[in-house]
């Protein structure tokens, strides 16, 4: 990431002033605004990243520290201690992780990589950092194993060779273990790679070597040579001891397990096929799939526990991967979700050679981390406390929402409480290590995800943190049954009708809007009250506007229209009761076969939470699918709903439930259309279907439903992600480019309308994909009784501005500069149980709106702020002259662009798709940061990625995880505090007790000098060409830049005191030496002058 530079931003200030088309300032309104926003407040840096580790390959734990470390194929490693304590690292290579082994108690993890690296992290400060690398020239890197408190580190080879390298200095050791050493004359072809590498647990001078061929070595460190060798003829995958050191355990490939005596040479002691079904003639049992890992753990009372992965039979087809765990005569076979990477047996101690006492065994998935209690009968599992579902269904789209109400996250939890699983294990969360960071975060964050599968969830993200808080279930809202008939047609089915593709909340009044991919808008409202709703309220939009020469001349709409030739003006039919759902088969010939997403017909039971209000689904028209929404937004104050497609936009009334207006984007220019288009068809022609035309070519508020006959005869769209990129058909492809303008961006505000307008009005502005903003105007009726009954009436005032690209963000500031929020109205409770007089008061309360505009002059201006995908301008209302612009990009084009309220004052934040993340001040349109962030923009950081307020940003780096970002300078700042301690000062427990007899007899753990084996006077230097030694980055200058808040200065204290002691110790040597030389320099003094004390000077 490249450093924030400030001559850049200088040389960038001078070029803005002075080349006139970057920013024009209008006449009058010159230095109207003063701007508090300076780029020493801006910085970038990556805060954390939360979910599941994206193609998880390896894992560790440290069983004193209490902390889990897993690596990925992308070169990440993720460390896990107690919830609310995680931290994100990555490998500079990016090459897969192969294994982890951590120093346990020490603070420090090793990582194997499949680049033949292998690196020491030190964990010790908050953002740990590699202090050694070692990178292997000649030979591949297949096995670590490094002992409990060891500073000598074995690595297997592909070659069948064992290197040791000691941790502390990151240098090889002279002693090689070679595989025609290890195997001598066992075998007459080469053993194949080390798989597996362990010391005896009673005798650290015995190592036990697995070769992938069947071959396993007892190997002797002391005497260098092999004690025993046992062959098996099936291929190794792993090996485990018995505490004791007498036997071991083999896993094979073809399902079998072996357990070996270690004195006894020849064949196994016991040949089991967990799996295999046991033929009665006493042959060998059927082969099964292979156990590619095995766990032997021991308890004091009762039978040991021996756990593995794989191994079921080969004809269990389309059976899920499992874990077995086999407890004395008991077998529970663990059925898994998804493939198994890794697995790891907890135990009490971290002494190999005492009891292991298991308790619980930490599973690592493909896509999910479980931990199952060995305690409790029937293993169950623990509730997993990280937010690692974030990818339960593929995350579709984002929001995020720094600064919100106080009372939303109670609220939220206290809803999605309910929804928590039952049947998990009573005991706490075994990865419990580190500590939570000292930094505290005054205000709540809140990040929405929208889901494949129509899910929508809610995360509490205040402090670095992230909790899911509530989950909605979309889908509940549709029936999902097809007839038989739809399966056939598998290539819509195939895809998620229900993923949420654009999300509008209102975090004040707590409405949710939600689009869907199947051109489907959803309502909802919050609730604490559970409800039972009989009818789900539906109402159908037929958002289509045709060229002229697709229409008949006598006004019948085409094909699909004429059908409607019976409106029911009277009966408000959008309103209507259960609606009669479309048949599969229908007469549009080229539509009928696409099965339908239908509202469901039957009682809706709703529990507290978000409950839908109403479904407004844009139907079939003329057999033309409907469009996919481009864009969507909300008002709680106005209680209006506005979304848009690549042809026009519909705005509904979810109060009375009614469209208010459904115009192409085209007739909303009036005769001010700017570009020379074809003639569209005249609206009037649709009439039937109860549209009434207004003077200005507005629809009134009967607009967009069809009776229920109509509606059978034009199935609501079951369209997917695919045709966002793939036009229907010839009628669609067949209007010129120019001529499909889609509506890009919605703002509601109160503002100006019209150019010098004195007084403020709601107003509509909405922006388009050609780069044009237009206004409408709304005229809303009086709160309370005539809200439900009197129309909104839409009237359009013209173009306010046109810029390069599509518009992406509008926002509106008063005249001293600050941030005009929307109007809102406060949350109330929809479902009053109580009596007729409650039930009133609440309808009195509900349309407060609170306003911001209250407050301001009616004579005062506003600026208009708007971002392209091109360039930013900054308007000056009423007078509606443009007084600054920008140009943000000329080779590139902005992805996403939101005006954010900083604690210093407000700017415009870009991401462009290039991977710059940019920030302009408001009005003036300064450059105040530009970042070269993400050299690599794929589509679903595009699709994910938000700014909010007070300098936070987010995206998903990866199908599963999400990661977090800041650009302000404060929070950079504080970010270490934040942070959590990953190492804890912990004592290690004792060793276990030897006994009097085993003391006396020998037979107790054996010790070994590795130091006299592996050091250099002992074995030599090691040759150079075999590995090359990389100094990382990391050391005291990495402790020293992580240190800060209280532990921080006690680490500084620690090391301050180290080095104190290490130079008072050098000095105590030196005076020593200086004393010594001293002495003997007196000594020979004193003899030359007994020498010369008779000689005469002459004698000299």
């Amino acid at each position: 990431m490249k450093k924030f530079n400030i001559r850049k931003v200088l040389d960038g200030l001078k070029e803005v002033s002075s080349s006139t088309p970057s920013v024009q300032v209008g006449p009058q309104e010159n230095h109207l605004v003063q701007e508090t926003l300076q780029s020493d407040h801006f910085q970038l840096c990556k805060t954390v990243r939360h979910g599941f580790p994206y193609q998880p390959s390896a894992m560790a734990f440290d069983p004193v520290q209490k902390i889990l470390a897993i690596g990925t194929q992308s070169g990440a490693l993720r460390l896990f201690g107690r919830p609310g304590v995680e931290c994100y690292c990555q490998h500079e290579s990016g090459a897969a992780i192969i294994q982890l082994q951590f120093l346990i108690n020490e603070g420090a993890l090793v990582s194997a990589l499949a680049d033949d690296s292998v690196h020491l992290w030190n964990l010790r400060q908050k953002r740990p950092a590699v202090l050694h690398s070692l990178k292997f020239n000649k030979e591949r890197i297949t096995f670590c194993h490094l002992p409990f408190q060891s500073k000598w580190l074995y690595i297997g080879t592909e070659r069948g060779n064992i290197h040791i390298v000691n941790v502390e200095s990151f240098m090889l050791s002279g002693y090689v273990i070679m595989w025609n050493k290890a195997i001598e004359l066992s075998s007459k072809a080469h053993p194949g790679p080390v798989v597996h590498i362990s010391d005896n647990p009673m005798d650290e001078g015995k190592l036990i070597i697995g070769f992938e061929s069947g071959i396993v070595v007892l190997w002797d460190l002391k005497s260098k040579k092999a004690d025993y060798r046992y062959t098996y003829d099936e291929a190794i995958h792993s090996v485990a001891w018995h505490h004791e050191g007498k036997q071991f355990i083999c896993s094979h490939s073809d399902g079998t397990l072996t357990i070996w005596n270690v004195r006894g040479q020849g064949k196994p002691i016991q040949t089991i096929t967990p799996h295999g079904k046991q033929p009665k003639d006493g042959k060998k049992p059927e082969s099964c799939k292979p156990i590619l890992k095995v766990e032997y753990k021991t308890t004091r009372i009762g039978d040991p526990f021996i756990i593995f992965s794989g191994g079921l039979s080969y004809d269990t087809v389309g059976r899920r991967p499992c874990l077995t765990v086999m407890h004395g005569k008991s077998i529970a076979v663990l059925e898994m979700d998804y493939p198994i990477v890794d697995f790891l047996t907890l135990c009490e101690t971290p002494y190999p050679n005492d009891f292991q006492e298991p308790y619980a065994v930490v599973v690592l998935l493909e896509k999910d981390l479980v931990v199952i209690d060995l305690a409790q009968n029937g293993y169950p599992i623990f509730e997993n406390p990280y937010p690692l579902t974030i990818h339960e269904s593929p995350v579709t789209c984002c929001e995020y929402f720094a600064d919100c109400p106080v009372d939303l996250i109670p609220a939220l939890y206290s809803v999605g409480s309910r929804q928590k699983r039952q049947g998990y294990s009573k005991k706490e969360w075994p990865i419990s290590g580190g500590n939570w960071g000292q930094g505290t975060q005054s205000y709540s964050e809140i990040i929405i995800t929208g889901h494949a599968d129509g899910t929508v969830k809610f995360w509490d993200a205040s402090a670095i943190m992230l909790q899911v808080l509530y989950k909605l279930k979309t889908a509940k809202v549709f029936d999902r049954n097809r007839s038989k008939e739809d399966k056939g047609n598998t290539e819509v089915s195939d895809e998620d009708p229900f993923a949420i593709q654009i999300m509008a909340w209102c975090p004040e009044s707590r409405m949710l809007c939600v689009a869907g991919v199947s051109a489907n808008v959803l309502i909802y409202r919050f609730s604490k009250l559970e409800v039972t709703t009989e009818v789900v309220q539906l109402l159908e939009v037929r958002m289509q506007y045709e060229l002229n020469e697709t229409e008949s001349p006598d006004g019948g709409g085409g094909g699909g229209e004429q059908t409607s030739a019976h409106p029911t003006p009277g009966a408000s039919p959008q309103t209507s009761g259960p609606p009669s759902h479309p048949s599969t088969s229908s007469n549009n010939s080229d539509g009928g076969n696409i099965p339908c997403l239908k509202v469901r017909s039957t009682p809706l039971k709703q529990s507290p939470g978000y409950q839908v209000d109403l479904v407004v689904q844009s139907v079939w028209v003329s057999g033309e699918p409907p469009q996919p929404i481009t864009s969507l937004a909300l008002n709680s104050s106005y209680s209006l709903v506005v979304f848009g497609n690549s042809n026009g936009l519909a705005v509904v009334d979810y109060v009375q439930k009614t469209v208010v207006l459904n115009l192409g984007t085209v007739e909303l220019y009036g005769s001010n259309d700017p570009y020379q288009r074809q003639p569209r068809s005249p609206r009037k022609t649709r009439q039937p279907s109860g549209v009434v035309m207004s003077s200005t070519g507005l629809c009134d508020i009967n607009e967009g439903s069809a009776t229920s006959e109509d509606r059978c005869k034009s199935p609501t769209s079951d369209h997917r992600d695919n045709s966002f990129s793939r036009s229907r058909s010839s009628s669609v492809t067949s209007i010129d480019k120019e001529a499909r303008e889609a509506a890009s961006s919605f703002h509601f505000c109160e503002s100006f309308a019209r150019k010098g307008d004195s007084t403020l009005t709601p107003c509509l502005y909405v922006g388009t994909s050609l780069g044009t903003v237009l206004v409408l105007a709304l005229t809303l009726p009086p709160a309370g009784e005539q809200r439900q009954l009197q129309p909104v009436i839409i009237s359009p005032t013209g173009m306010l501005v046109r810029l390069k690209g599509s518009v992406l963000r509008m926002a509106f500031l008063d005249s001293a500069g600050t941030l005009l929020p929307s109007a809102f109205e406060p949350w109330y409770e929809p479902n009053v149980t109580a009596d007729g007089e409650e039930r009133e008061k609440v309808r009195k309360r509900r349309p407060v709106s609170v306003s911001p505009t209250t407050s301001q002059d009616f004579n005062e201006s506003q600026f208009a702020v708007i971002c392209s995908e091109k360039q930013a301008k900054v308007i000056s209302l009423p007078s509606q002259t443009c007084i600054y612009k920008h140009s943000i990009t000329e080779t590139s084009f902005i992805l996403r662009a939101d005006v954010v309220q900083m604690n210093q004052g407000v700017c415009v934040a870009c991401f462009c798709a290039n991977g710059h993340i940019m920030t302009l001040s408001v009005p003036g349109l300064r450059p105040l940061m530009d970042v070269n962030y993400l050299p690599l923009t794929d589509m679903r950081i595009a699709r994910t990625f938000c700014f909010t307020n007070l300098g936070q940003a987010m995206y998903l780096c990866s199908p599963t995880e999400i990661q977090r970002i800041t650009y302000s300078q404060e929070t950079c700042e504080n970010l270490q505090e934040m942070l959590g301690e990953l190492f804890t000062p912990v004592e290690t427990p004792e060793a276990p007790n030897r006994g009097f007899f085993k003391g006396l007899f020998g037979g107790g753990a054996q010790s070994l000098d590795r130091e006299e084996l592996f050091g250099e006077i002992a074995a030599g230097k090691a040759s150079r060409s075999l590995a090359q030694h990389i100094p990382g980055p990391g050391g005291i200058e990495g402790m020293k830049g992580a240190a800060s808040g209280v532990v921080g200065d006690l680490a500084r204290a620690r090391i301050a005191l180290d080095e104190r002691g290490q130079k008072l110790g050098e000095l105590e040597d030196r005076t020593a030496a200086m004393m010594a030389s001293a002495d003997s320099f007196s000594k020979h003094a004193h003899d030359m002058m007994l020498k010369c004390k008779d000689k005469k000077w002459y004698q000299f």
